[in-house]
This record gives structure tokens, sequence and C-alpha cells, in this order.
């Protein structure tokens, strides 16, 4: 069986009874990740030693740990035990996890929570590479303060409409009944949008977007309607983009709500976020916690 299948967790505290010290949190991910056999992150058919607390890699002479071989607890001097707590206040708090809060229920700096945070949110980044088939509906929209309030001094000239030089633009695609995938870009152009498309929806299916030009050439591969945003036009038959419009409606009130501000530099984590959050909405906390731990890399 598999040992992620043999966890029940239905509050904080199945939490702490399950994982009650470093050690077990340790006992778990070993035989999770390795089936209980330390296999050397630097050569994975060399013999492996016990020395201690660590593991030796005879081919290479390099010690490894199980932290170390997992991306998200690699070089972090936080214990085990606080960073499953995390990752449980991350996936039970469905709006968003600011650090501050973090750094109040763990009693570390806020620039140690902040970076968990960043970690978790990259590793939520499975979640964001679906391939969307059916009918998926797509649009752009863009993440930034409002240039209208702002003080005049801090106003940002010719910003409107696609212009984004004041914000960044995200791509989003959402399969109706299913899950939704969302990718910081470049730009709105063509160029850009097409090829992120073209990997993430199965060919000749239907997709459903907006008037924007830069989706003219979805015709050639797809099933493509069309409702004019710019005429008015927000719902023809089966035609919308209300879907994928109310995932960006939910990431923008998680981000003005919770985070408050987001750099361009660090958006596509809390975009993960978001798409985690939303293909997940039918789990329990318990599956949450385990879907994340599970997919860890």
């Amino acid at each position: 069986m598999n040992i992620f299948d043999g966890i029940k967790l239905n509050s904080v505290i199945d939490l702490f009874d399950t994982f009650k010290d470093e050690q077990s949190c340790i006992d778990f991910l070993e035989k999770a990740f390795w089936k209980g056999t330390p296999i050397s992150p630097f050569d994975k058919d060399s013999v492996v030693y016990k020395c201690n607390k660590r593991y030796k890699c005879k081919n290479t002479g390099r010690y490894f740990t199980i932290k170390s071989c997992i991306d998200i607890f690699k070089n972090s001097n936080v214990p085990l035990r606080k960073w499953f707590i995390a990752m449980w206040l991350y996936v039970t708090h469905k709006g968003g996890l600011s650090s501050k809060l973090l750094e109040r229920e763990l009693g570390l700096t806020q620039k140690t929570t902040w970076n968990m945070l960043r970690k978790i949110r990259k590793a939520c980044k499975f979640e964001n590479e679906h391939l969307l088939s059916g009918e998926v509906e797509i649009d752009e929209t863009y993440v930034g303060g409002k240039n209208k309030n702002r003080h005049a001094n801090k106003k940002v000239k010719h910003s409107q409409g696609r212009s984004f030089k004041d914000k960044t633009p995200v791509l989003g695609l959402i399969q109706r009944g299913g899950n939704v995938v969302a990718q910081v870009v470049k730009s709105v152009s063509r160029e850009d949008l097409e090829p992120i498309v073209l990997s993430k929806v199965n060919l000749l299916d239907t997709v459903y977007t907006d008037e924007w030009k830069a989706y003219g050439g979805l015709k050639d591969y797809y099933i493509h309607h069309i409702v004019n945003h710019g005429k008015r036009e927000y719902v023809r038959d089966n035609a919308h983009t209300n879907t994928i419009e109310n995932f960006w409606s939910h990431l923008k009130r998680g981000i003005i709500g919770v985070y408050r501000v987001v750099s361009r530099k660090h958006l596509q984590y809390y975009v993960n976020e978001f798409v985690f959050r939303h293909n997940t909405r039918h789990m329990k906390e318990g599956q949450l916690f385990v879907h994340l731990l599970s997919n860890l890399k």
C-alpha cells in the first residue's frame, strides 16, 4: 500500500499526533520517497552507508539526508515538523496565508516564513501543468494596482486598455467543469499566447475567447467561438468566458485581501497557489495536505 494512503488527517490535532517529532517526519519521508532504502542524490547506483543522522554516498564520498533530497526542504534549517505545520496551514487557509500570520504561528522570523511560503507556492506548480480538453475558456488579465487610484506623481502614462506598462499580464485557460492553468506572460501578443494555448489544450477541441486579435489563429487548430466584449456581447448561446473570469476574481481578491502587493518577479508563484486552490477545491483538508506532500520533488 502507498504510505500516503495510510494517512488519515481530519484536523491539526491529527497532524500533531501523526508527526509527533522531527524523527517521525524523517521516518515518514524516507519511507515515502525512498521506500525505506536510501538512494544517493549524487549517484543513484551507489552503495549508501548510514552515518549517525546522515547518509554517505560511497561513490562520491558526499553526505546527504532525506531533507536535502527534496527541493522544498533543501538548505533549510527549519525543522521538518514546522514545515509540515506550515503546509497544513497553507492548504487550510483557503483565501491565502500571509507570512506574518505564519510568523506568529511558528515562532520564526517573517523573512523565514516568507521564504517558506515562496517554496510551497513553487512546489504547487504540478497543479499548473494539466493538459485541458473538451470545452476550454481562454482569457488574459493584468495584475497590479489601478492607475486611477495612484497619486498624481505615481501615475503611469499611457496605461490603459491592453497596455500594461504598470501591470503584469497573465494568461489563463480553464476546462469547463475541470482544471485551470495560468501563466505569467511577457506580453499579450499572438507570439506569446498562442504557443501556450497549443501546449495546454488538446487539438481540435472547443475553445472560447473574446475578440482579442492574438487569438485569431486558434481557428486553425480548434473549434473557436468568440464573444465580442467590445460590442457588449458577453454570452452567446454556449459561448462565454465567465468561468475563467470568475477565477481571475478569486485570484485578485486573494492577492489584494491577503498579500496586498505582489512583484512581477514572484507573481507566478502566487498564480501557482490559486491554480492549486482551484484545482483541489473539492478535497478535504487532510487530502489537500497529503496531495501537496506526495507531489514534492
